[in-house]
């Protein structure tokens, strides 16, 4: 629910600050302007009806994810402190547009401490009370550190984010905004009816298997993706020209896939130490996923450097109908696979689809690019 939330208030405050930042900040804040001011009243709009929704339907959410509406007030806190995880996406998409990558990975770092030791006084102080709690607040609480952090920043000036802008740039943004949305419900959804699907083919303790393998897998490339969007983005948004960006990506590839190749290795080699440490000994047998679920992570990789200038160059019908499709096409595989080859069968619908998804990308590239 927190990330569901979360990334629907973060949808106007993300990549598209970050590009249109990247793109104006050569000609000074006031070049920004239109843009920052666009994504403001986006999150404001999205606040004024994401906000009153969830407090009316906070008992029915209470009973649908806890089947206890004494927990009501988890669900109030999530939606209230919505606004303040916009704040921190906000501040976080200006510095990294801006190219500050030290700032940037400084106060990420500061970030991260405060809110954490936060949390674990929480848990510590109310036990599971505290844990829920702290699963709500922890990106409102990584808001209010940023804020604090950039008070006296020169580009945090209130009229550079309040005021008149064009409707030019609230399109832009809406875009967007549509994009992100798009993300926070398709990949999500996808990832539950693939579930769904294995344990009604091959059962719980072996969709369990799967779901351990997944999350190796997502932890490692989180590294990966984190750098994709700190540095590629910005970098591929402050390009000009077709040529260009295809040049830049080239590069990018070149470096980024031996390395995603090299920590697959690793991870596949240290598989059994990974069960060992992060499972018990009923998922051993998530051994023999990890080659075909570390092979699909490559091409994934691979995948989205190509797909990423839908996002620096703001195509967004290319983008929603990308991820529709080819989430869709994630499910459809697998339910053609499972049965005919088990719980790998899920591995391989993955492999397959980001191997048709790169095809995709890599014939369309230049398209989407201009």
């Amino acid at each position: 629910m927190v990330g569901s939330l979360n990334g629907i208030i973060n949808s106007p405050v993300g990549s598209g600050v970050v590009r249109f930042t990247a793109e104006n900040k050569k000609q000074g804040f006031e070049a920004c302007t239109p843009w920052w001011r666009a994504s403001v009243q986006w999150v404001l709009i999205i606040s004024a009806i994401t906000i009153p929704t969830g407090l009316l339907l906070a008992p029915h959410i209470a009973t649908w994810l806890f089947e206890d509406t004494a927990l009501t007030w988890v669900v109030i806190v999530t939606v209230c402190v919505l606004p303040l995880s916009a704040v921190n996406t906000l501040l976080n998409s200006v510095i990294n547009g801006q190219q500050l990558y030290r700032r940037y990975v400084g106060l990420g770092m500061v970030s991260v401490l405060v809110s954490g030791s936060v949390m674990l006084a929480l848990i510590k102080l109310y036990n599971i009370q505290g844990a829920l709690l702290a699963a709500a607040l922890q990106s409102a609480l990584i808001g209010v550190v940023m804020l604090i952090a950039n008070l006296r920043q020169p580009w945090f000036k209130f009229c550079y984010w309040w005021g008149a802008t064009d409707n030019k740039a609230r399109k832009a943004i809406g875009g967007y905004m549509l994009m992100a949305i798009t993300s926070a419900i398709t990949v999500p959804l996808s990832l539950i009816l693939v579930r769904n699907i294995l344990i009604g083919q091959v059962g719980w303790d072996a969709t369990g298997q799967w779901q351990a393998v997944w999350k190796i897998s997502e932890v490692y490339l989180s590294v990966i993706t984190m750098a994709l969007g700190t540095y590629y983005l910005p970098r591929l948004a402050s390009l000009v020209g077709v040529e260009l960006i295809i040049k830049e990506i080239n590069k990018t590839a070149k470096i980024i896939i031996p390395i995603v190749i090299v920590m697959s290795v690793i991870v596949y080699l240290l598989r059994d130490v990974a069960i060992s440490l992060l499972f018990t000994e009923e998922f051993r047998s998530a051994r023999d996923l990890f080659a075909v679920q570390l092979s699909g992570d490559v091409i994934k990789i691979a995948s989205w450097l190509y797909a990423y200038p839908m996002l620096s160059r703001g195509a967004t019908k290319w983008f929603i109908g990308t991820e529709i499709t080819f989430s869709l096409l994630f499910v459809l595989l697998a339910y053609s696979f499972i049965p005919a080859l088990g719980v790998k069968g899920a591995s391989v619908a993955y492999l397959v689809n980001y191997s048709l998804c790169l095809i995709y990308v890599l014939f369309n590239c230049k398209r989407f690019s201009k």
